[in-house]
């Protein structure tokens, strides 16, 4: 029972999730096909493994621990800070900032970049795909 309601929290969760604008869902499909061909059973990107990536610490490149919380903080729709330039970074969330997620050629650039600073490697398609799916449907 608890997991059929937890299902149904959401789908309906997922009904109400930020819109795509046709770029960015070419961009999204373009990282599914290709997420696909790395694993055949993928059916389709998932909240809960791109929370686990967004929050996730690792040891980052000056021998600090790091994750995307760590400049984006966990509030999505509020500012953060680059520890290391120290520049705000306007909020992460659609909601919050419309202008996020609206141009995939900007959206890829920060995906390679984030997921160096704080991997140490650029993100599979599948990981970056469910990031994104994360980030705009994070409530």
């Amino acid at each position: 029972m608890v997991k059929a309601v937890f299902a149904l929290l959401m789908v309906v969760s997922f009904m109400q999730a930020y819109e795509l604008n046709a770029q960015m869902k070419d961009f999204m499909d373009s990282l599914l096909t290709e997420a696909k061909k790395q694993n055949p059973n993928l059916k389709a990107f998932d909240y809960a493994r791109g929370e686990k990536i967004f929050t996730a610490e690792q040891m980052g490149k000056k021998g600090n621990k790091i994750s995307c919380v760590t400049c984006h903080t966990a509030d999505l729709a509020k500012k953060g800070l680059n520890e290391n330039t120290n520049k705000v970074i306007e909020p992460l969330s659609p909601s919050a900032n419309p202008k996020r997620f609206s141009d995939a050629k900007e959206v890829k650039k920060w995906l390679r970049r984030n997921f160096k600073d704080v991997y140490n490697r650029e993100g599979s398609a599948q990981e970056q795909g469910d990031v994104v799916t994360y980030i705009i449907n994070k409530k």
